[in-house]
């Protein structure tokens, strides 16, 4: 691809004659080659053994899932918190209100004893 690329120049005399334009675009403005002297100083890269789609799948399966597991413990232990203290706020508010009608009836008693003694 990068062969084909044609400078501004390059095209205008690319255009000027149709066998001049066939000859530019099949020549390579530039090649790639090494020499000996470079390819034998390469030294080849360590053989690594592969790892397997299956090891590998196993592995990240299982990492993914103790992590979504860990999320989701970490979720509903908080969500248990919040629910247990919304409880217990309700059970002391409720607790409050019935102290508060056990005192209101209790005056209410206490009055109607004393009515009664008037009679």
């Amino acid at each position: 691809m990068a062969s084909r690329i044609l400078t501004p120049a390059l095209r205008m005399r690319a255009f000027a004659s149709p066998s001049t334009a066939l000859q530019l675009r099949s020549a390579p403005l530039r090649s790639f080659q090494s020499s000996t002297i470079l390819r034998e100083g390469a030294t080849p890269l360590p053989v690594r053994k592969p790892v397997g789609a299956f090891r590998g799948g196993l592995f990240g399966f299982l990492l993914g899932s103790t992590l979504a597991g860990a999320g989701v413990y970490y979720y509903v232990l908080e969500e248990y918190r919040v629910s247990n203290e919304l409880l217990t706020e309700d059970i002391y508010s409720l607790q409050a209100s019935v102290q508060r009608v056990h005192t209101y009836v209790q005056t209410l008693e206490e009055d109607l004893a004393q009515l009664k003694k008037k009679k």
